[in-house]
C-alpha cells in the first residue's frame, strides 16, 4: 500500500499555509519542513504583518523547524514551499543544509534559478509539484490587487 505521505500531501499542507496568508493580505506563500513524514513547522508570508521584508514563509518555516529540533541544521528535513525560492530564502537554505526542497510554481524573474543562487551541495530539488494550483493562488491574488488599485 502506497503511503498517503507524499509530496502532494505536504505541498497542500504548504497550500492552507499560501491560503491563510492569502486571507490576511499576505502574498500567499506558504511553507512546511517535514522530517520522516511529520510536519515540525508551518509558516506563511509574514512581511505586511511584521513590516519586514525578510518575513518569507521560507524563513518563518526555518526559524519554526530549528526551534523544534534545537539546532540549526535541517539536513534530515525536507521544505515544501508553494513558490520556488528566491535568493534570499535560497541562500538560508543553504544554510541550514536543507536535505530536500520541494516547490510548487516557478518564478522565472526572482526565483533563485533565474539569479543562480546555489543550494547546498547535498540539497535535493523537486519541482513544479502541484504547480498549478500554487500559481492560480498567487496570479488570483495580484489580480484581485491590481483591481482595487
Amino acid at each position: 500500500m502506497e503511503s498517503p505521505f507524499n509530496d502532494e500531501y505536504f505541498m497542500r499542507k504548504a497550500l492552507q499555509e499560501a491560503e491563510i496568508a492569502y486571507e490576511k493580505g499576505e502574498v500567499p506563500i506558504g511553507a512546511v519542513v517535514v522530517i520522516n513524514n511529520r510536519i515540525i513547522a508551518r509558516a506563511h508570508n509574514l512581511t505586511e504583518t511584521l513590516n519586514d521584508v525578510t518575513a518569507h514563509a521560507e524563513m518563518q518555516a526555518f526559524t519554526a523547524a530549528a526551534d523544534f529540533l534545537g539546532g540549526k541544521y535541517l539536513q534530515k528535513c525536507t521544505l515544501y514551499v508553494t513558490l520556488e525560492p528566491c535568493q534570499m530564502c535560497a541562500g538560508a537554505a543553504y544554510w541550514t543544509q536543507i536535505g530536500k526542497i520541494v516547490f510548487g510554481a516557478h518564478d522565472p524573474y526572482r526565483g533563485y534559478q533565474h539569479f543562480k543562487t546555489r543550494l547546498h551541495p547535498k540539497t535535493k530539488v523537486t519541482e513544479g509539484v502541484l504547480e498549478n494550483e500554487c500559481g492560480n493562488l498567487l496570479k488570483k491574488f495580484f489580480i484581485e490587487k491590481r483591481n482595487l488599485n
